[in-house]
């Protein structure tokens, strides 16, 4: 299909409907770039030989115009040198370019037209060009902008954890520690009662060994009992 048959198609196109259909923004974006420069590519291509056209039609419509006019005067010199015969033939002559200018005419209009037709469509694909790629920029932008804030995000919640795991070291360091003196407390403790129960056991000692005592008092006491019984007697 020629450019020129797509000229309704192309000139009717609208970028910003076309996005608004579109659940991928970015894809839709390039896939419009891609076939926006086919199309200028094309329309830019086209121009070129629509131009020429132009140019081409315009020459034989002047060229025609200008034996028109030539053949009108060679009609009206011969009239008035009495050569009727002659201007008859010149103005038989001048029907028929007179039909040529009007074929040529219409091929000019229409070259013209085709010609200002990929004008249209040039500028208007510029546009779009220059629309969508402004579209992708800022696109462009924004998802930067996304994915800055997604690793800022990121940073924070590892952040927010390395708190929340730096304050439960913290805190396991707090009850080892507790738990350490604890246990020295314990120990010291411990090491109390066993000096205590060593205190209790040389008591006890010292309570049993009483008795002992005791029996060599009485026996001392007796013996002595005895010893002043005997010296009595004796007198």
């Amino acid at each position: 299909m020629g450019i020129l048959s797509r000229f309704k198609e192309l000139m009717s196109s609208n970028i910003q409907a076309i996005l608004e259909r579109t659940a991928d923004p970015k894809e839709t974006l390039d896939a419009c770039m891609r076939s926006l420069k086919s199309d200028l590519g094309a329309v830019k291509a086209e121009t070129a030989s629509t131009l020429a056209a132009e140019s081409r039609t315009k020459r034989a419509l002047d060229d025609c115009k200008a034996e028109i006019r030539k053949l009108q005067r060679y009609a009206e010199r011969s009239v008035q040198d009495g050569k009727e015969e002659e201007a008859l033939k010149f103005l038989e002559r001048k029907a028929a370019e007179v039909q040529r200018e009007a074929a040529l005419q219409n091929a000019y209009d229409e070259a013209s037209a085709n010609a200002e037709r990929m004008k249209q469509l040039q500028d208007k694909l510029t546009a779009d060009i220059g629309e969508v790629e402004a579209r992708r920029s800022r696109l462009k932008g924004k998802l930067a902008a996304a994915e800055a804030q997604r690793k800022i995000n990121e940073l924070d919640s590892a952040s927010s954890l390395g708190g929340s795991s730096l304050e439960a070291m913290e805190e396991k360091a707090d009850r080892a520690y507790d738990e350490a003196m604890a246990l020295a407390e314990l120990r010291r403790e411990t090491k109390g009662n066993s000096d205590l129960d060593e205190q209790f056991k040389q008591y006890d000692r010292v309570r049993a060994a009483e008795p002992e005592d005791e029996l060599a008092a009485l026996k001392a006491k007796l013996y002595k009992k005895e010893s002043h019984g005997r010296g009595q007697a004796g007198e």
